[in-house]
Protein backbone atom coordinates (compact mmCIF):
# COMPACT_ATOMS: atom_id res chain seq x y z
CA UNK A 1 0.00 0.00 0.00
CA UNK A 2 1.31 3.44 -0.88
CA UNK A 3 0.08 7.01 -0.41
CA UNK A 4 -0.56 9.69 -3.05
CA UNK A 5 3.17 10.40 -3.33
CA UNK A 6 3.94 6.76 -4.05
CA UNK A 7 5.60 6.18 -0.67
CA UNK A 8 5.06 2.62 0.61
CA UNK A 9 3.30 2.50 3.97
CA UNK A 10 5.48 0.65 6.50
CA UNK A 11 2.98 -1.06 8.79
CA UNK A 12 5.58 -2.41 11.18
CA UNK A 13 7.26 0.96 11.64
CA UNK A 14 3.89 2.62 12.20
CA UNK A 15 2.89 0.03 14.82
CA UNK A 16 6.13 0.66 16.66
CA UNK A 17 5.46 4.39 16.67
CA UNK A 18 2.01 3.80 18.18
CA UNK A 19 3.49 1.66 20.95
CA UNK A 20 6.24 4.16 21.63
CA UNK A 21 3.74 7.02 21.78
CA UNK A 22 1.76 5.17 24.44
CA UNK A 23 4.91 4.13 26.29
CA UNK A 24 6.04 7.76 26.33
CA UNK A 25 2.67 8.78 27.76
CA UNK A 26 3.12 6.30 30.62
CA UNK A 27 6.60 7.63 31.36
CA UNK A 28 5.33 11.21 31.37
CA UNK A 29 2.45 10.37 33.71
CA UNK A 30 4.75 8.47 36.05
CA UNK A 31 6.73 11.66 36.48
CA UNK A 32 3.60 13.70 37.13
CA UNK A 33 2.19 11.58 39.95
CA UNK A 34 1.74 13.58 43.14
CA UNK A 35 0.07 13.33 46.54
CA UNK A 36 -3.28 12.91 44.82
CA UNK A 37 -2.38 9.30 44.03
CA UNK A 38 -1.60 8.64 47.69
CA UNK A 39 -4.86 10.22 48.85
CA UNK A 40 -6.90 8.10 46.42
CA UNK A 41 -5.06 4.98 47.59
CA UNK A 42 -5.77 5.93 51.22
CA UNK A 43 -9.49 6.34 50.51
CA UNK A 44 -9.62 2.95 48.81
CA UNK A 45 -7.59 1.27 51.56
CA UNK A 46 -9.94 2.67 54.21
CA UNK A 47 -13.03 1.47 52.33
CA UNK A 48 -15.13 -0.77 54.57
CA UNK A 49 -17.41 -1.87 51.75
CA UNK A 50 -16.59 -2.28 48.07
CA UNK A 51 -15.19 0.03 45.40
CA UNK A 52 -17.76 1.05 42.78
CA UNK A 53 -15.83 1.73 39.57
CA UNK A 54 -17.79 3.94 37.18
CA UNK A 55 -16.93 5.08 33.68
CA UNK A 56 -18.53 5.86 30.33
CA UNK A 57 -17.59 4.43 26.94
CA UNK A 58 -13.96 3.31 26.74
CA UNK A 59 -13.44 4.38 30.35
CA UNK A 60 -16.13 1.91 31.37
CA UNK A 61 -14.24 -0.83 29.53
CA UNK A 62 -11.07 0.12 31.38
CA UNK A 63 -13.09 0.09 34.59
CA UNK A 64 -14.06 -3.54 34.07
CA UNK A 65 -10.41 -4.54 33.88
CA UNK A 66 -9.56 -2.48 36.96
CA UNK A 67 -12.36 -4.20 38.86
CA UNK A 68 -10.98 -7.59 37.84
CA UNK A 69 -7.53 -6.66 39.10
CA UNK A 70 -8.93 -5.22 42.32
CA UNK A 71 -10.96 -8.33 43.08
CA UNK A 72 -8.09 -10.72 42.42
CA UNK A 73 -5.68 -8.79 44.65
CA UNK A 74 -7.77 -8.25 47.76
CA UNK A 75 -9.78 -5.08 47.00
CA UNK A 76 -13.46 -5.95 46.61
CA UNK A 77 -14.96 -4.01 43.72
CA UNK A 78 -17.77 -3.90 41.16
CA UNK A 79 -18.62 -1.96 38.02
CA UNK A 80 -21.57 0.40 37.87
CA UNK A 81 -22.92 1.45 34.49
CA UNK A 82 -23.43 5.21 34.54
CA UNK A 83 -26.52 5.17 32.32
CA UNK A 84 -28.24 2.37 34.24
CA UNK A 85 -27.21 3.97 37.54
CA UNK A 86 -29.50 6.97 37.04
CA UNK A 87 -32.36 4.60 36.31
CA UNK A 88 -32.23 2.61 39.52
CA UNK A 89 -28.86 0.81 39.67
CA UNK A 90 -27.62 3.37 42.20
CA UNK A 91 -29.40 1.08 44.64
CA UNK A 92 -26.35 -1.20 44.49
CA UNK A 93 -24.20 1.43 46.21
CA UNK A 94 -23.79 0.82 49.94
CA UNK A 95 -22.97 3.61 52.43
CA UNK A 96 -19.62 1.88 53.12
CA UNK A 97 -18.64 1.85 49.44
CA UNK A 98 -16.16 4.20 47.77
CA UNK A 99 -17.00 5.42 44.25
CA UNK A 100 -14.06 5.56 41.83
CA UNK A 101 -15.01 7.58 38.73
CA UNK A 102 -13.02 7.39 35.50
CA UNK A 103 -13.13 10.18 32.92
CA UNK A 104 -10.37 11.58 30.74
CA UNK A 105 -12.03 14.98 30.35
CA UNK A 106 -13.70 14.98 33.75
CA UNK A 107 -16.78 16.42 32.05
CA UNK A 108 -18.64 13.29 30.86
CA UNK A 109 -22.29 14.22 31.14
CA UNK A 110 -23.39 10.81 32.42
CA UNK A 111 -20.85 10.93 35.26
CA UNK A 112 -21.54 14.53 36.19
CA UNK A 113 -25.21 13.64 36.73
CA UNK A 114 -24.11 11.02 39.28
CA UNK A 115 -21.93 13.27 41.42
CA UNK A 116 -24.73 14.60 43.63
CA UNK A 117 -26.43 11.24 44.27
CA UNK A 118 -23.11 9.43 44.83
CA UNK A 119 -21.99 11.94 47.45
CA UNK A 120 -25.13 11.07 49.42
CA UNK A 121 -24.96 7.31 48.87
CA UNK A 122 -21.24 6.43 49.08
CA UNK A 123 -18.75 7.03 51.87
CA UNK A 124 -16.33 8.78 49.52
CA UNK A 125 -15.88 9.81 45.89
CA UNK A 126 -12.48 9.63 44.16
CA UNK A 127 -11.44 9.92 40.55
CA UNK A 128 -8.91 9.27 37.81
CA UNK A 129 -8.92 12.12 35.28
CA UNK A 130 -6.63 14.32 33.20
CA UNK A 131 -7.89 17.62 34.60
CA UNK A 132 -7.80 18.79 38.20
CA UNK A 133 -9.98 21.76 37.27
CA UNK A 134 -12.70 19.69 35.64
CA UNK A 135 -16.10 19.22 37.26
CA UNK A 136 -15.12 15.70 38.31
CA UNK A 137 -11.68 16.74 39.52
CA UNK A 138 -13.17 19.46 41.73
CA UNK A 139 -15.98 17.28 43.08
CA UNK A 140 -13.79 14.34 44.10
CA UNK A 141 -12.39 14.04 47.61
CA UNK A 142 -9.15 12.97 45.97
CA UNK A 143 -8.08 12.47 42.38
CA UNK A 144 -5.25 10.94 40.38
CA UNK A 145 -4.67 13.69 37.83
CA UNK A 146 -2.44 12.60 34.96
CA UNK A 147 -2.60 15.77 32.88
CA UNK A 148 -2.65 16.29 29.12
CA UNK A 149 -1.18 13.52 26.98
CA UNK A 150 -0.77 12.82 23.29
CA UNK A 151 -3.17 10.24 21.89
CA UNK A 152 -1.64 7.60 19.62
CA UNK A 153 -4.64 7.85 17.30
CA UNK A 154 -3.55 9.81 14.17
CA UNK A 155 -6.87 11.66 14.25
CA UNK A 156 -6.43 12.44 17.96
CA UNK A 157 -10.00 11.23 18.39
CA UNK A 158 -10.04 7.57 19.44
CA UNK A 159 -8.98 7.09 23.08
CA UNK A 160 -5.63 5.31 22.98
CA UNK A 161 -2.82 6.72 25.12
CA UNK A 162 -5.41 8.01 27.59
CA UNK A 163 -7.01 4.60 28.11
CA UNK A 164 -3.58 2.98 28.40
CA UNK A 165 -2.66 5.49 31.09
CA UNK A 166 -5.93 5.00 32.93
CA UNK A 167 -5.50 1.21 32.83
CA UNK A 168 -1.95 1.43 34.15
CA UNK A 169 -3.02 3.78 36.95
CA UNK A 170 -5.65 1.23 37.93
CA UNK A 171 -2.92 -1.40 38.15
CA UNK A 172 -0.77 0.98 40.20
CA UNK A 173 -3.61 1.52 42.67
CA UNK A 174 -4.43 -2.19 42.89
CA UNK A 175 -0.84 -3.22 43.54
CA UNK A 176 -0.26 -0.38 46.00
CA UNK A 177 -3.26 -1.64 47.99
CA UNK A 178 -1.94 -5.20 47.66
CA UNK A 179 1.33 -4.14 49.28
CA UNK A 180 -0.45 -2.16 52.00
CA UNK A 181 -2.57 -5.18 52.85
CA UNK A 182 0.43 -7.52 52.65
CA UNK A 183 -1.69 -9.64 50.34
CA UNK A 184 0.01 -13.02 49.87
CA UNK A 185 0.29 -15.57 47.08
CA UNK A 186 -1.81 -17.94 49.20
CA UNK A 187 -4.63 -15.40 49.29
CA UNK A 188 -4.26 -14.81 45.56
CA UNK A 189 -4.59 -18.57 45.00
CA UNK A 190 -7.94 -18.62 46.80
CA UNK A 191 -9.40 -16.41 44.07
CA UNK A 192 -7.93 -18.47 41.19
CA UNK A 193 -9.02 -22.09 41.75
CA UNK A 194 -9.67 -22.91 38.09
CA UNK A 195 -7.53 -23.51 35.03
CA UNK A 196 -3.80 -23.88 34.62
CA UNK A 197 -3.03 -20.90 36.87
CA UNK A 198 -5.18 -22.33 39.65
CA UNK A 199 -3.42 -25.67 39.47
CA UNK A 200 0.02 -24.07 39.65
CA UNK A 201 -1.00 -21.98 42.64
CA UNK A 202 -2.51 -25.00 44.38
CA UNK A 203 -0.67 -26.84 47.12
CA UNK A 204 0.53 -30.40 46.72
CA UNK A 205 -2.15 -31.85 49.02
CA UNK A 206 -4.82 -30.74 46.55
CA UNK A 207 -3.31 -32.68 43.63
CA UNK A 208 -1.57 -35.67 45.17
CA UNK A 209 -2.82 -39.24 45.14
CA UNK A 210 -3.61 -40.56 48.58
CA UNK A 211 -5.35 -43.30 50.55
CA UNK A 212 -6.19 -46.40 48.52
CA UNK A 213 -4.36 -45.00 45.51
CA UNK A 214 -0.98 -45.32 47.23
CA UNK A 215 1.29 -48.36 47.07
CA UNK A 216 3.07 -48.72 50.43
CA UNK A 217 4.98 -51.72 51.77
CA UNK A 218 7.60 -52.60 54.40
CA UNK A 219 11.22 -52.40 53.32
CA UNK A 220 11.86 -55.79 54.97
CA UNK A 221 9.49 -57.61 52.59
CA UNK A 222 10.92 -59.31 49.55
CA UNK A 223 10.27 -57.91 46.10
CA UNK A 224 7.98 -60.85 45.36
CA UNK A 225 6.05 -60.34 48.62
CA UNK A 226 5.66 -56.63 47.97
CA UNK A 227 4.10 -57.15 44.55
CA UNK A 228 1.90 -59.93 45.88
CA UNK A 229 0.61 -57.80 48.76
CA UNK A 230 0.37 -54.32 47.30
CA UNK A 231 -2.96 -54.00 45.61
CA UNK A 232 -4.92 -50.78 45.20
CA UNK A 233 -7.85 -49.15 43.47
CA UNK A 234 -8.18 -45.97 41.43
CA UNK A 235 -5.37 -44.36 39.49
CA UNK A 236 -2.26 -46.50 39.25
CA UNK A 237 1.10 -45.05 40.18
CA UNK A 238 4.30 -46.68 39.02
CA UNK A 239 6.12 -46.36 42.35
CA UNK A 240 5.92 -48.25 45.62
CA UNK A 241 6.86 -46.38 48.79
CA UNK A 242 8.84 -48.51 51.26
CA UNK A 243 8.68 -47.70 54.96
CA UNK A 244 10.75 -48.61 58.00
CA UNK A 245 9.45 -50.07 61.25
CA UNK A 246 8.32 -46.61 62.37
CA UNK A 247 6.28 -46.02 59.22
CA UNK A 248 8.72 -43.44 57.84
CA UNK A 249 9.59 -43.40 54.15
CA UNK A 250 12.84 -45.30 53.65
CA UNK A 251 12.91 -45.84 49.90
CA UNK A 252 11.16 -46.06 46.57
CA UNK A 253 10.83 -48.94 44.13
CA UNK A 254 9.42 -48.31 40.67
CA UNK A 255 8.16 -50.46 37.82
CA UNK A 256 11.35 -49.47 36.01
CA UNK A 257 13.42 -50.92 38.86
CA UNK A 258 11.53 -54.19 38.53
CA UNK A 259 12.07 -54.27 34.77
CA UNK A 260 15.78 -53.65 35.34
CA UNK A 261 16.05 -56.76 37.52
CA UNK A 262 14.68 -58.90 34.71
CA UNK A 263 16.84 -57.18 32.09
CA UNK A 264 19.95 -57.87 34.18
CA UNK A 265 18.83 -61.49 34.84
CA UNK A 266 18.83 -60.85 38.58
CA UNK A 267 15.72 -62.91 39.27
CA UNK A 268 17.28 -64.16 42.52
CA UNK A 269 16.82 -60.69 44.00
CA UNK A 270 13.05 -61.09 43.77
CA UNK A 271 13.25 -63.16 46.96
CA UNK A 272 15.62 -60.78 48.75
CA UNK A 273 14.46 -57.83 50.93
CA UNK A 274 13.31 -55.02 48.68
CA UNK A 275 15.56 -52.71 50.73
CA UNK A 276 18.48 -54.24 48.83
CA UNK A 277 17.30 -52.90 45.49
CA UNK A 278 15.14 -49.87 46.32
CA UNK A 279 16.19 -46.24 45.87
CA UNK A 280 17.22 -45.09 49.33
CA UNK A 281 16.35 -41.64 50.70
CA UNK A 282 14.34 -40.49 47.65
CA UNK A 283 13.54 -36.87 46.94
CA UNK A 284 10.35 -35.91 48.76
CA UNK A 285 8.06 -32.91 49.12
CA UNK A 286 5.67 -31.71 51.82
CA UNK A 287 1.88 -31.57 51.37
CA UNK A 288 1.80 -27.80 51.88
CA UNK A 289 4.37 -26.94 49.19
CA UNK A 290 3.12 -25.43 45.95
CA UNK A 291 2.49 -27.58 42.90
CA UNK A 292 4.77 -25.21 40.96
CA UNK A 293 7.66 -26.25 43.22
CA UNK A 294 6.90 -29.92 42.63
CA UNK A 295 6.85 -29.29 38.89
CA UNK A 296 10.28 -27.71 39.09
CA UNK A 297 11.65 -30.79 40.83
CA UNK A 298 10.00 -33.29 38.49
CA UNK A 299 11.29 -31.40 35.47
CA UNK A 300 14.82 -30.83 36.78
CA UNK A 301 15.31 -34.40 38.03
CA UNK A 302 13.30 -36.03 35.22
CA UNK A 303 11.21 -37.94 37.76
CA UNK A 304 7.78 -39.43 37.10
CA UNK A 305 6.72 -39.64 40.75
CA UNK A 306 7.39 -37.53 43.81
CA UNK A 307 6.55 -38.93 47.27
CA UNK A 308 4.73 -36.64 49.67
CA UNK A 309 5.62 -36.98 53.35
CA UNK A 310 4.47 -35.28 56.55
CA UNK A 311 6.74 -33.57 59.06
CA UNK A 312 7.55 -36.92 60.61
CA UNK A 313 8.71 -38.35 57.29
CA UNK A 314 5.71 -40.65 56.90
CA UNK A 315 4.20 -40.98 53.41
CA UNK A 316 0.86 -39.26 52.97
CA UNK A 317 0.62 -39.01 49.20
CA UNK A 318 2.22 -39.30 45.80
CA UNK A 319 2.47 -36.77 42.98
CA UNK A 320 2.43 -38.40 39.56
CA UNK A 321 3.62 -36.46 36.52
CA UNK A 322 0.65 -37.72 34.50
CA UNK A 323 -1.65 -35.70 36.77
CA UNK A 324 0.30 -32.52 36.08
CA UNK A 325 0.87 -32.72 32.34
CA UNK A 326 0.44 -29.36 30.64
CA UNK A 327 1.54 -27.26 33.60
CA UNK A 328 4.77 -25.25 33.48
CA UNK A 329 6.60 -24.03 36.56
CA UNK A 330 5.60 -20.54 37.68
CA UNK A 331 8.09 -17.81 37.06
CA UNK A 332 9.54 -16.15 40.12
CA UNK A 333 12.49 -16.12 42.43
CA UNK A 334 13.33 -18.94 44.76
CA UNK A 335 12.80 -16.64 47.74
CA UNK A 336 9.06 -16.66 47.06
CA UNK A 337 8.79 -20.43 47.01
CA UNK A 338 8.04 -22.78 49.93
CA UNK A 339 10.87 -24.76 51.45
CA UNK A 340 11.36 -28.15 49.84
CA UNK A 341 13.14 -31.01 51.49
CA UNK A 342 15.34 -32.51 48.77
CA UNK A 343 17.51 -35.58 49.27
CA UNK A 344 19.60 -37.10 46.52
CA UNK A 345 18.40 -40.44 45.24
CA UNK A 346 21.00 -43.15 45.80
CA UNK A 347 21.06 -46.71 44.61
CA UNK A 348 21.78 -49.39 47.18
Amino acid sequence: MSDSTGTVFDKLDYARRVLRTEATALEVVAGRLDDGFGRVADELFACRGRVAVIGVGKSADVGQKIVGTFNSTGTRAYTLDATRAVHGDLGSVHPDDVALLLSHSGESEELIRLLGPLKKLASSLVAITSSAGSTLGRAAVAAVVYGPIKEACPLALAPSSSTTVMLALGDALAFTLLEQRQFTADEFAKFHPAGSLGRKLAVVSECMRYGAELRIAAQTDTVREVFAKVRHTGRRTGAIMLVDAGGRLAGLFTDSDLARLFENREDRLLDAPIANVMTHAPVVIGPHARVSVALDVLKARKFSELPVVDEGGKPVGMLDITDLIGLDPLAGGAESRPTLRVVERKSA
